[in-house]
């Protein structure tokens, strides 16, 4: 579970409604099914119409990394790769071959096939950059969704609440009913402000460091192979990995003692 982003949106929703509350007003007067329809069906809309499809499903694919958070792969990338470089010194990198199946990871997977197929470090390096720039250029998109959700939403609550003070213009002569008209109308902005400020926009920056995490990562696959092809002793490469973790040693480095 994701305690950071799950706590600041509880307390950002909790802030508002005790504001609400001390003013007097009640939780249920922002309950309006109508203008959630209204706000977040056409930011939707408006969304789909500036990205693929296939895009906006990935941006919906990374709310489980927002909201529950995934472990860091790095220190298992580590323990994998100081294993590959073991096995490669003993044994040759023909002998990964074996490996490769068990690879979940496809990036690490490629890099691992071309080192088995015999590519020297320099080319294996270079086609790897330019199979990172690939995906960075794909992941780029994903935050700039919930960018655009975070513009269109509060425009297009206006929208709502405009439509709602044409329906309270059309029932002025039962004059009970138009200030509650028009509060319920407003409700669609806070809608489209609040959706955007709380939920959107942050979110955007969440999946922005969760892409350049990636990268990161990616690149640590990248030394790791290269330095597997070059025969690199498996303790500096454990040293020079260590780098891409916020500790200075990897835990698994007992185990890999051991082995």
């Amino acid at each position: 579970m994701n305690k950071s982003t799950l706590s600041g949106v509880g307390i950002a929703l909790a802030g508002i409604a005790v504001g609400l509350y001390l003013d007097g007003g009640q939780v249920g007067q922002m309950l309006q099914p109508t203008a959630a329809l209204i706000v977040f069906g056409g930011t939707f809309g408006a969304v789909l119409v500036q990205f693929p499809f296939s895009v906006v499903m990935q941006a919906a694919g990374q709310l489980k990394e927002v909201l529950v958070g995934v472990k860091d792969p790095a220190s298992q990338l580590i323990e994998d790769l100081l294993r590959y470089a073991q096995r490669a010194r003993r044994n040759g990198l023909v002998s990964l071959d074996a490996e490769l199946d068990f690879i979940a990871d496809p990036f690490l997977r490629r890099a691992m096939m071309l080192a088995v197929d015999g590519a020297h470090s320099a080319e294996l390096r270079q086609t790897m950059e330019l199979e990172m720039d690939r995906e960075a250029d794909t992941e780029e998109l994903i935050p700039k969704v919930f960018e655009a959700a975070g513009g269109f939403a509060p425009t297009i609550g206006i929208i709502g609440a405009v439509i709602g003070l044409i329906q309270v213009m059309q029932r002025l002569q039962n004059i009970n009913e138009v200030g509650r008209g028009i509060a319920v109308a407003f409700v669609a902005t806070i809608y489209g402000v609040g959706s955007a400020n709380i939920f959107f926009l942050p979110f955007a920056g969440r999946v922005k460091i969760a892409m350049r995490r990636r990268q990161v990562l990616r690149e640590l696959i990248v030394d790791g192979v290269t330095s597997i092809v070059d025969r690199a002793n498996p303790r500096v490469l454990e040293t020079k990995l260590a780098i891409y973790l916020n500790r200075p040693s990897v835990p698994a480095r007992a185990k890999l003692v051991a082995k």
